[in-house]
């Protein structure tokens, strides 16, 4: 027995064993703010073999109250959540292989991590996404633990391929609306909590004591002393075309993959271009400047305009802050980049 997992290994259902399966694994986490730190550091301090990081945002002051990973020098600079979380993650082990991609989690992104992934764990803010976490877990049959926070509110669910009810199954189509965490705010034991249900799900599934899963859809209000549990089973639909006898996996296809969306709860327009753009930052700078400043580092370039704030990534994305219109984010990104 290692003293770094001792702890962890007298635990008897990890033991010596359980602990040889964690190093052996590799989990996906797909988003890096608060749910993505917390299940990363653990997982992390847990002695995982590689952990694969996804995000597309970069760190603002405003994470630093719940995302636990991030330093003020990292709002500071604008630091993708995925470069920042991964030089936070080398120091807490250097045993664990981390991989960090700053990029947008769709189906064509993904489907190549998922395929050598032994387990996904969504830590995002939107159910598009989810719903092709869900498709791509049946297709690959590769588990995935669904969590959401928000306020004092928090839900999670398990889902394991061809045994529980799907995403799909519970909630029929993606929802439409509902509280974010720039409406209704956050507290962080929300967090906390929803990662910590994720997390202890997450190891019973990596020391495959399929057993212990918790087979219920589990909500809790925090500060209103609330906690509710059900049970699933019989939600599971034959006829669901992610997980049913006839699998079409609706939310891979490409005409539901969004191009250009407000980002959740965020007066925030992202633009994805449909093919990848490198752009030449040193080019980008001189001409933005004409329009407002400039500041960069190696995996951003933002100008601040009058009124908006355009962030242009090196995959090509770019967020327009400061509007909730489509249409004027297209003609501005047109106009600065066309």
């Amino acid at each position: 027995m290692t003293e770094r997992y001792s702890r962890q290994q007298l635990f008897q259902p990890v033991g010596n064993k359980g602990q040889q399966q964690i190093r052996s694994k590799h989990v996906l986490v797909v988003g890096a703010g608060a749910l993505g730190s917390a299940s990363a550091e653990a997982l992390v301090r847990a002695g995982i073999g590689k952990l694969t990081l996804v995000d597309r945002d970069y760190v603002e002051w405003s994470n630093l109250q719940r995302q636990q990973l991030y330093t003020e020098q990292d709002a500071q600079n604008k630091l993708p959540k995925a470069i920042a979380a991964k030089n936070r993650l080398r120091q807490i082990n250097t045993e664990v292989k981390i991989e960090a991609l700053v990029m947008d989690a769709q189906p064509a992104n993904l489907e190549s991590i998922v395929q050598t992934a032994d387990l996904i764990i969504d830590a995002t803010d939107n159910f598009d996404i989810r719903f092709i976490l869900n498709d791509l877990s049946h297709k690959y049959e590769v588990p995935w633990i669904y969590g959401s926070c928000v306020g004092s509110y928090g839900a999670t669910y398990t889902v394991i391929p061809n045994v529980t009810p799907c995403l799909h199954c519970i909630l029929k189509k993606v929802p439409v609306g509902g509280a974010t965490c720039e409406t209704a705010g956050i507290i962080s034991p929300a967090v906390q909590i929803v990662a910590a249900y994720q997390i202890t799900e997450a190891l019973k599934i990596l020391v495959e004591d399929v057993e212990a899963l918790r087979h219920t859809f589990l909500t809790f209000d925090v500060w209103n002393n609330q906690h509710a549990e059900f049970k699933t089973g019989k939600m599971k639909s034959d006829k669901c075309s992610s997980c049913g006898s006839t699998q079409t996996y609706p939310y891979l296809a490409y005409e539901n993959q969004l191009k250009t969306e407000v980002l959740c709860g965020r007066e925030t327009v992202q633009i994805r271009p449909s093919q990848r753009h490198l752009y030449n930052f040193d080019e980008l700078e001189k001409r933005l400047k004409k329009q407002g400043k400039v500041d960069r580092n190696p995996y951003l370039l933002s100008c601040q305009l009058p009124e908006q704030r355009f962030v242009i990534f090196q995959d090509g994305r770019v967020f327009i802050h400061g509007t909730n219109d489509i249409q004027f984010a297209r003609s501005l990104y047109y106009r600065l980049l066309g």
